[in-house]
């Protein structure tokens, strides 16, 4: 049905038209992960191969058909063929809807407008509001700026997306709140004069800025969130805003960057997942995805009285390829650099070769990190294996093929991972899906002979790789290790998930320890310091999230935390053991 806006009384109010077939949602949101389950059976196409933002993140169905609901609004769905082909579970939920407010009877067609999508459209973001209460200690992960403490948390986020001849607008903010009830810290002393402070550093130094507790008081915390403005031409994409980038295949702990931290402002410019082809005979040797950006980053409050280090430059860059030859593979390199802000010589970081010398190239006034990462789809078994490979600056001063030899594993940490689609019930639509990750980012042990070590600190950039005090990368922080098992079951009302986390936030603080110091058995002073002080977290979780009418969703979840040596000790030859429970609920309303 053809509509004159002329016939309205208030030229720029515009008629919503159409519902478009893509979905583009936020990170780690419920239905990101939901289209990824999609993607594990070959419903939807991932959209990104390396790099990941709320404006790159456009799922897209593979088979589709279309269908009138009325005169005025076209809807899409999945279609259904053959008994091995899986469904669109949620079909008849509302995801998050794209509406197209204005297009033109007559696009124009050249070479230049061929790259770009002439209409106007429009997405509203939530929305959402999560609560959560911890009732003894801190506790979660990879939720932006918001810092669930002990007690009552909140976070409300909602937004507003334009897009149109090529620009994209996002105002996606988010506001929370933490009540930061008190709680036994690390004694610190040693390191910090903040006695909020993180646990341990170099010698004497800091080690980073990431706060056991923040401040002694409440908290409202006002993050921009996933709010930028883009163009785009064809793949070719730059942008600015505070979108966080998720690197790599990882679904619970990133190495080098996730949305675990507050957004912070960047400038990034690259190519989106794009087809390659050899020019003249047209064959197509794979996909290739490439984003280079820039940003600043701010020191937390609890940290130092300093005010001339409160802000660090962040200098990333990651290169994706899926070869032809082996679909569903996809290799990547991700490289990020931390230098101060007042860097004259800022620009050097642009250079993806730099301080590939190692330490003789005097590359010691920025940290340094690389990671390598595969990942494997493979539809047809509806199976997904991943991995991530991290390296700290470079192996070691002398960059050699007999140091790479013999110390390849120097300052190296890794991730591995596997999901598993499976179906429960395929008459009523159910599906499951298991989630295994295993995340190790401790201090390598030749380091035992040389000096403290922790993937996440560096001696100059003295915040370590944080933002306003929450880490850039792994949420659960970095010199630990973990394993995740979870298994979640959709359904066309919802999901459940029931999840085991077992994890070591820092062994690295009491590795140092054995550093310039000898044991002498199992009634030495090391061991008798250090044998039974290890911190250890056991979750078990469940949580599930239910469609109450097509457009709003409630969730609810319950954890209980064993937490071993919460402070790194031992009472009268016993382990210490704290019980928290946390307690969580949302609730969002999809326009």
């Amino acid at each position: 049905m053809n509509l004159n806006l002329k016939n309205f009384a208030v030229p720029f109010i515009f008629i919503f038209l159409i519902f478009t077939l893509n979905s583009q949602e936020s990170l780690k949101s419920i239905e990101e992960d939901y289209y990824d389950f999609l993607s594990l059976t070959g419903v939807v196409k991932r959209p990104t191969l390396g790099y990941r933002s709320l404006s790159d993140n456009v799922w897209t169905f593979n088979e589709i058909e279309s269908f009138e609901k009325n005169e005025e609004v076209t809807f899409t769905k999945v279609r259904t063929s053959g008994e091995q082909s899986p469904t669109h579970i949620w079909k008849n939920n509302n995801l998050g809807t794209t509406y197209t407010l204005w297009q033109p009877a007559s696009p124009i067609d050249n070479w230049f407008t061929r790259g770009i999508k002439q209409n106007f459209t429009v997405r509203i973001y939530g929305p959402e509001w999560f609560n959560s209460y911890n009732t003894a200690t801190p506790y979660g992960q990879n939720d932006g700026a918001l810092w669930q403490g002990r007690g009552y948390n909140t976070s409300l986020t909602a937004g507003l997306r334009l897009e149109g001849y090529g620009f994209e607008l996002t105002v996606k903010p988010q506001v929370s709140f933490s009540q930061n009830k008190a709680f036994q810290l690390v004694d610190n002393s040693s390191f910090y004069t903040n006695e909020f402070g993180y646990i341990w550093g170099y010698g004497n130094d800091k080690g980073a800025d990431a706060p056991q507790r923040f401040g002694d008081k409440a908290f409202w915390t006002y993050d921009w969130g996933d709010s930028e403005i883009r163009w785009s031409w064809y793949n070719l994409t730059l942008g600015f805003g505070t979108q966080s980038p998720w690197l790599g295949p990882a679904w619970l702990n990133p190495l080098l960057h996730s949305n675990n931290a507050a957004t912070y402002p960047k400038f990034d410019i690259g190519l989106r997942k794009t087809q390659i082809y050899i020019p003249y005979i047209n064959y197509y040797i794979g996909d290739i995805e490439f984003r280079f950006w820039i940003g600043k980053l701010s020191e937390s409050d609890y940290f130092d009285n300093d005010s001339s280090n409160d802000h660090n430059q962040i200098t990333g860059m990651t290169l994706s390829y899926s070869p032809f030859f082996l679909p569903g593979l996809t290799l990547g390199i991700n490289k990020i650099c931390i230098s101060k802000w007042d860097d004259n010589e800022f620009y050097k970081y642009f250079n993806p070769f730099y301080g590939t010398s190692g330490a003789a190239s005097g590359n010691e006034v920025e940290d340094q990190k690389i990671s390598i990462t595969l990942n494997w789809l493979v539809p047809k078994g509806g199976i997904d294996v991943y991995a991530e490979f991290g390296f700290d600056d470079h192996i070691n001063a002398r960059d050699t093929i007999n140091s790479y030899t013999t110390h390849y594993w120097h300052t190296f940490t890794y991730t591995f991972g596997l999901k598993k689609a499976f179906d429960i019930y395929k008459k009523g639509n159910i599906s499951g899906e298991i989630l295994f990750e295993w995340n190790n980012t401790e201090m390598s042990q030749d380091f035992q002979m040389q000096y403290n070590y922790c993937f996440g600190f560096h001696h100059i950039i003295t915040q370590g790789f944080t933002n306003k005090g929450q880490w850039l990368g792994s949420g659960i922080g970095y010199g630990g290790q973990s394993q995740y098992l979870g298994c979640k079951i959709y359904y066309p009302k919802g999901l459940s998930h029931i999840y085991i986390h077992r994890y070591n936030p820092d062994n690295s603080y009491l590795f140092k320890e054995a550093i310039n110091d000898v044991s002498t058995g199992a009634n030495g002073d090391l061991h008798n310091r250090t044998w039974n002080f290890y911190k250890g977290i056991l979750t078990i979780g469940v949580d599930s999230d239910y469609y109450i009418t097509e457009d709003f969703r409630l969730g609810a979840g319950l954890a209980y935390c064993h937490i071993v040596n919460p402070i790194y000790n031992q009472a009268d030859e016993q382990y210490l053991v704290w019980h928290n429970f946390r307690f969580s609920f949302s609730a969002k309303y999809n326009f």
